[in-house]
């Protein structure tokens, strides 16, 4: 995975931000919404777009247009900084394939083990009966 080839890619927009914060949110444009087209991206395979549109299938578009937002800062570079980190976590995410279990069997010293663990507890159960004449 290739930062810059995948980060020359990305769109950002700046928009005004909603929400409290008065005159500041009125004038100012600290919203950033970050787009990135999977369909036409140079930086993965196909395999990896494969990938990443099935892991990411929540979050695409109709037409696998990535979009995020981040408003969580007054300052437009923070929230581009944010959004950013946040995009290539959600990319790494994407791209993990987890590992296939292997079916274990259990050992054949663990199964005697067990059934004589049984059978002494079944002693121990018969010795406090009261005896049978």
């Amino acid at each position: 995975m290739e930062i810059q080839t995948i980060l020359s890619e990305v769109k950002y927009k700046a928009v005004r931000s909603s929400g409290a914060g008065g005159q500041n949110v009125n004038k100012v444009s600290s919203k950033v919404v970050l787009t990135f087209d999977l369909h036409n991206s140079q930086a993965f395979s196909d395999e990896e777009k494969l990938l990443l549109e099935t892991n990411l299938q929540n979050r695409l578009t109709t037409d696998l247009i990535l979009v995020l937002n981040c408003d969580e800062d007054r300052s437009q570079l923070k929230n581009k900084e944010i959004i950013t980190k946040r995009f290539l976590e959600i990319l790494k995410k994407g791209l993990y394939v987890p590992k296939e279990r292997k079916a274990t069997k259990i050992p054949k010293s663990v199964i005697r083990k067990r059934i004589k663990d049984k059978k002494n507890v079944s002693e121990i159960k018969k010795t406090r009966r009261k005896p049978e004449f």
